[in-house]
């Protein structure tokens, strides 16, 4: 053998050596490791979003359902041609070049999570674009669901997709760029109970990243749905009191059951349709949703009002409880009005009402007896009762962002107007639920349950039950509070007595107020609005048959006198 074809076998020889160990290095050394980077490639762990709970009235009736939603998604398969891809979603879903290079740039560490894009997208729509996601297989169409809200209403609140604050805020509780969380009302409250736990699939892509179907079964979570809400709503009774209101005036109604305090029939006016929040909203429906008569406002709990005269009970329920005044005290010859200093407080009846009781003063509503009774109060224990009977503060109604309320003490005044200000006549206009004083349809309401419950005030609240799959009821309902009303027993029967004359009296403010089969207890109020010139008109009272059952409040913005407007 030659000098050269040795040399020759040798570099042979060793060329083979050399790949040969390679070929080992790559199959066997570093063959898991190469096996995983190719299956990273061509793999995605996909969410299964779990189905939110859905919405029940007391008896089952939906009011907040899940239907069929055809959504659009961008894959984290590679953009082909990002300006081409924007110039498609801008025609056809109104996404900007920018707002989809922000998406993409968002989830760049995501790679492996798809964009929702578009949601709610009508079936024809989906139809007339499918052939168009041939030239982009970085989109895909899937069904999902989504809410209908079948009722315009505040308390159920909507959902919405999250954005920046809440995703950052909620990430660590498994939410994505995708989630939809509840904005407002019980969406909101029981977002924790409604939405559930979403599950995990990995599907096998193409170099695209278009889905061939699932890779394999062991990384499979299956989703685990959310809980249903059975609410105390009564729909009939909802629907009676929503249409009931006119649509050309703002305020409340409030329908709650006496011995629970669970509510009935909620209604705020003007109201607006949830099912707007669950597709692009338009400048003009946006536009709807911020007028000046604020139709986003819940007006029960999210908005404080001077109560007027359906504040009465409290001042006389003070002054009897402190023993100022008994059942058969007669104060102040009401002749149409009250002196106080230089300052001449009228009465509401001009006319005057003489000389009245605590009970007489409450039928005809004479502000002059409650007047006098406040100069014998003093005004931080005055706060202290109110307070003590759930008014001015929260209830704690399971709904969130509930307002306080406002009764202003000693401390307060001589903070806004000096050392030196002199209180009673503050305290004259207060005793009438006017001045400084707010509060809102949803704490009155819960008072008048409690007087009516012979002083038994109980948390006002919308959750009765929750149910899983399968109706299967789930005890998650938090502890109702129960509480005492400050009133002893003679002082109840005597503002019981006063509210039975009101609706049952012949010169009684809200006569106009009967219910077949039942007797009616309430109070009428007219309170002055300092944002405008005509009064807020109030009716509170509850419905008593063998025993009592409802407690009703209605609140009319200025609308004019309460037994004229709101009692009916």
């Amino acid at each position: 053998m030659t000098k050269a074809i040795k040399v020759y076998v040798i570099v042979c020889t060793a060329l083979f050596l050399l790949l040969a160990g390679s070929l080992f290095r790559l199959q066997v050394i570093k063959g898991k490791h190469y096996q995983r980077v190719a299956e990273s490639n061509f793999v995605r762990i996909r969410r299964i979003t779990a189905t939110r709970g859905e919405v029940y009235d007391q008896k089952y009736r939906p009011i907040v359902q899940n239907i069929p939603s055809h959504n659009l998604y961008l894959t984290s398969g590679k953009i082909h041609n990002l300006s081409s891809l924007a110039r498609f979603l801008s025609l056809h879903f109104g996404i900007s070049e920018a707002e989809l290079r922000e998406m993409v740039t968002k989830q760049r560490f995501k790679t492996y999570e798809e964009i929702l894009l578009a949601d709610n997208i009508p079936y024809e729509t989906v139809l007339s674009l499918s052939e168009y996601l041939n030239y982009y297989p970085e989109l895909v169409f899937r069904i999902g669901s989504t809410r209908n809200y079948l009722y315009p209403n505040h308390f159920t609140g909507y959902v919405g997709r999250i954005n920046e604050d809440e995703y950052e805020r909620f990430k660590t509780e498994d939410y994505s760029i995708n989630s939809y969380i509840g904005k407002t009302g019980l969406e909101r409250y029981y977002e924790v109970l409604l939405r559930g736990r979403d599950g995990k699939e990995i599907v096998q892509v193409d170099a695209q990243g278009r889905s061939l179907g699932l890779f394999r079964d062991e990384g499979y979570i299956e989703p685990l749905n959310g809980l249903s809400l059975v609410l105390t709503i009564d729909n009939d009774l909802q629907d009676f009191a929503y249409r009931a209101f006119p649509d050309h005036i703002k305020g409340a109604v409030v329908v709650s059951d006496v011995r629970t305090g669970g509510i009935l029939a909620y209604v705020s006016k003007p109201g607006y349709d949830p099912n707007v929040f669950m597709q692009r909203i338009s400048p003009e429906v946006w536009e709807d949703l911020n007028a000046d008569s604020k139709p986003m406002l819940d007006r029960v709990i999210h908005a404080t009002y001077p109560p007027g005269s359906v504040f009465k009970p409290i001042t006389g329920g003070f002054g009897l409880n402190k023993k100022v005044v008994s059942r058969d005290t007669r104060l102040s010859f009401c002749d149409g009005g009250f002196q106080y200093g230089n300052r001449y407080f009228r009465c509401w009846q001009h006319s005057g009402h003489g000389k009245t009781n605590i009970v007489e003063a409450l039928m005809h509503s004479c502000d002059v007896y409650f007047y006098d009774l406040s100069l014998k109060l003093p005004l931080d224990e005055f706060k202290q009762f109110a307070l003590n009977s759930h008014l001015c503060r929260k209830t704690g109604i399971d709904l969130p962002n509930e307002r306080n309320g406002f009764f202003p003490d000693t401390a307060w005044y001589k903070k806004k107007y000096g050392a030196n200000i002199g209180i009673q006549g503050h305290k004259v206009n207060l005793s009438i639920g006017q001045g400084e004083i707010l509060t809102s349809p949803i704490q009155l309401n819960a008072f008048y349950a409690a007087i009516a419950n012979n002083g038994t005030w109980i948390q006002p609240h919308l959750l009765k039950q929750t149910v899983g799959r399968g109706r299967l009821t789930i005890n998650e309902v938090s502890p109702i509070r129960i509480a005492q009303l400050p009133h002893d027993a003679g002082t109840l029967r005597a503002i019981q007595d006063g509210l039975w004359a009101v609706c049952n009296a012949p010169n009684g403010t809200a006569r106009s107020v009967k219910v077949p089969g039942a007797t009616t207890y309430g109070k009428t109020g007219s309170a002055e609005n300092v944002m405008g010139k005509t009064t807020h008109a109030w009716f509170c009272g509850y419905i008593v048959t063998d025993k009592p059952e409802i407690a009703v409040t209605v609140f009319m913005e200025n609308a004019g006198g309460g037994g004229a407007m709101a009692a009916p």
